[in-house]
């Protein structure tokens, strides 16, 4: 098997974006999350009006992918680029919006706009249309960030010649807090790709 490497890494929590590790953006400490993407968005500037209509978690992978690909010509793998997620809480902030205009039957009234976000792989499929990729998606659910899981997902896709790169990762929103964590797989890069690796730069920030 040819080796695959990690080429640029992104993490996004805390009112701050980390690019490779080092600080790349930061917001107010005050911030809500609303207001941080909102922020991010201008900042990146990628003018992609559909941003507004998705819902925040999708907002949130949307916007990591963007710091992720930034300088990177992703266009040399022929769209066949593979996007392996996770997180732990699905779409519950979503979920929750959706059964809230659900409950009552006098106020019955549900959104399409907000249902069809109630599934997770709806993010990657915006990350798809922005940036032309057709390669595989996959979503998993998992209790916490799981490396091992997501590396032998990805090294079995390269060994079947599934995608000739790779996102993979972790974006999770719940009521109390907020992730992402994204990184490129494909034959370019300095560091090997291996579940040890992505442990490593899971935690490796420069604040």
């Amino acid at each position: 098997m040819e080796d695959l490497f990690i080429g640029k890494y992104c993490h996004i929590k805390n009112n701050k974006v980390f690019v490779d590790g080092k600080l790349a953006f930061a917001g107010e400490e005050t911030d809500v999350l609303k207001s941080f993407l909102k922020n991010l968005y201008r900042f990146l500037k990628p003018s992609y009006n559909k941003f507004f209509k998705m819902d925040e978690i999708s907002k949130l992978g949307f916007l990591a992918t963007e710091f992720l690909l930034e300088d990177v010509d992703i266009s040399k793998y022929e769209e066949d680029v593979a996007l392996i997620f996770s997180n732990s809480d699905s779409t519950l902030i979503t979920d929750n919006k959706h059964q809230e205009s659900i409950d009552e039957d006098v106020n019955f009234f549900p959104s399409p706009s907000v249902f069809v976000y109630t599934l997770p792989n709806i993010m990657m499929g915006e990350i798809s249309i922005r940036h032309k990729l057709k390669g595989e998606n996959t979503f998993f659910i998992v209790e916490n960030f799981n490396a091992e899981l997501l590396t032998n997902h990805i090294n079995n896709l390269f060994l079947t010649n599934k995608a000739k790169a790779f996102i993979g990762g972790w974006v999770n929103l719940n009521f109390h807090s907020y992730e992402a964590f994204l990184y490129l797989v494909s034959k370019d890069g300095s560091a090997i790709h291996s579940a040890e690796e992505i442990n490593r730069i899971y935690t490796n920030i420069e604040e």
